[in-house]
């Protein structure tokens, strides 16, 4: 009888223009975490996808136990014992956290015959899972009270409710901290201990390298190997991942700022326990850095500049001219533009082709006699951009939900890149992309900010901030903290100030 829980060997898949995986084989042990890596598009949750019956295998067999399955869809993968922890939360925020745990398999009871839900058996069910995972939330609240991490926390429960046995984390840190981040280390090794196999997605290498018992890496569709965690590191990992080395994590900071041409004062939100207070000043050629904990109200405070959020005082002053904004349209007509930082639910339109999200903000520059759209001319704005870009796509018309990650970041960034905006503020550019990708979009920003563009760039990567921005503004629990430049720019005295509302408290 084998070791491996699950074998999955020569797994193919193609959609119409792609060769998504070619002869893909990978192994599961029991009681162990399988690290799963490659660049954006290198396959990995379209393998996994076929794993959890999203996608049906055009050839390749799944061999569960010692014995060869079929997985029709997600339901039929549960009944087999696979869960899946998915990339992009897909939460129904008006349910309650227990409903969205149970959902489509609640527990139910009969009233005079008639097959009801047992509310009070979910309920309870549901407290003693939280419970058993140190995770403080009631079973009755509204998911749409929690933050996008703890919504990440009652995935990683739903999947564990399933008794499975081999569960599928793809991306599941992306939006914890780095406490929750322990806690689910903790809950990984205690199914390790139960016997489960854990196949980890995460383009995080430190993570990888502190969890995984085995890492695969994937390119371009394709196994390239397999190896124990324990004889690979940083580098090695990369070079395997990218097909080459990668000697410089980020491009040569080589710009100057220039004058002041953004002044933000005294910015309060109209909502109590958000930003108050936050003032600061934005250069020509600058990449203002933008750091904080989850709470530090960040992405608030840049969707108030932008006209998303409401403000109880402050102004926003564009080269001596204060400007009034009220709602996006007035801050793009501006030349300020937003990358959201949630790139599914606020940044993309993925049933649209490229070609549609790409000019989706310029269509007002490209009416004829004001009353119809300019094909010819959208179209290579367009082309322009994803030559630019270097955006990977089998063609202009390929709806957007079919690209990587990475490209579908490039994309977004066109479109604003086609409105020639002065000031861009980027929320989270690269959460989710891979090394070679940030490599790409770190390479973007660094050129639009010696044409003179003004970058203001949110991150929660402090490595990242360091690698790219000229100065970094830190906020926390609301408050602006500090600004860092120079040699200031370290991980301690960052994590200092974005902690020190909390210390106190």
């Amino acid at each position: 009888m084998s070791d491996n829980l699950l074998e999955m060997k020569n797994i193919s898949k193609s959609f119409p223009g792609v060769k998504a995986l070619e002869d893909v084989s990978l192994a599961l042990k029991k009681g162990s975490v399988h690290a799963l890596m490659g660049e954006n598009g290198a396959g990995k949750s379209t393998l996994m996808k076929c794993l959890f019956g999203i996608y049906s295998i055009d050839s390749g067999s799944i061999i569960l136990n010692d014995k060869e399955i079929k997985i029709l869809n997600p339901f039929d993968a549960i009944s087999k014992g696979i869960a899946m922890v998915h990339q992009e939360l897909q939460p129904i925020p008006d349910r309650s956290i227990a409903e969205n745990i149970y959902c489509g398999r609640y527990p139910t009871k009969r009233i005079m015959g008639i097959k009801v839900v047992d509310h009070k058996k979910m309920n309870d069910d549901t407290k003693k899972l939280l419970d058993s995972l140190n995770m403080g939330f009631e079973p009755t609240a509204k998911l749409s009270t929690l933050t996008t991490s703890q919504m990440q926390l009652v995935e990683i429960a739903k999947a564990v409710s399933t008794d499975a046995k081999i569960v599928i984390m793809d991306e599941p840190t992306s939006s914890l901290t780095s406490r929750e981040v322990d806690k689910l280390f903790e809950i990984i090794e205690n199914l390790k201990v139960k016997g489960c196999g854990i196949i980890y997605i995460s383009h995080k290498i430190e993570e990888i390298l502190r969890i995984s018992d085995e890492v695969t890496i994937m390119r371009d569709g394709q196994h390239i190997g397999t190896w124990p965690a324990n004889e690979l590191s940083d580098e090695k990992i990369i070079t395997r991942m990218v097909g080459r080395e990668l000697i410089n994590l980020y491009p040569p900071k080589i710009n100057t700022p220039g004058e002041v041409v953004l002044k933000v004062r005294n910015f309060t939100s109209i909502h109590d326990n958000s930003f108050k207070d936050v003032s600061f000043d934005l250069r020509k050629g600058e990449i203002l850095g933008v750091a904080g904990l989850v709470g530090a109200r960040r992405t608030e405070l840049m969707e108030c500049i932008f006209g998303l959020r409401g403000k109880l005082t402050g102004s926003v002053n564009y080269l001596g001219k204060e400007l009034t904004i009220k709602k996006p349209e007035d801050a793009i007509k501006s030349g300020i533009a937003l990358l959201t930082e949630d790139r599914r639910g606020t940044g993309i339109f993925g049933v649209l082709s490229v070609s549609d999200n790409v000019a989706v903000a310029s269509l007002h520059d490209y009416l004829k006699y004001k009353i119809m759209l300019d094909d010819k001319a959208i179209q290579n704005l367009v082309s322009e951009n994803v030559e630019k870009l270097s955006i990977k796509t089998p063609s202009n018309k390929t709806h957007l939900e079919n690209l990587s990650g990475g490209n579908q970041q490039k994309v977004i960034i066109s479109r604003w890149l086609a409105k020639d905006p002065d000031i861009l503020i980027m929320d989270e550019p690269t959460r989710g992309i891979d090394v070679g990708a940030k490599y790409e979009i770190y390479t973007i920003i660094a050129a639009l900010a010696r044409e003179g563009k003004s970058i203001i760039m949110v991150s929660s990567e402090m490595g990242e901030l360091i690698g790219m921005a000229d100065r970094i503004m830190v906020m926390c629990e609301g408050s602006l903290t500090g600004f860092l430049s120079g040699e200031d720019m370290e991980q301690e005295k960052i994590m200092e100030l974005a902690t020190r509302f909390i210390k106190a408290s």
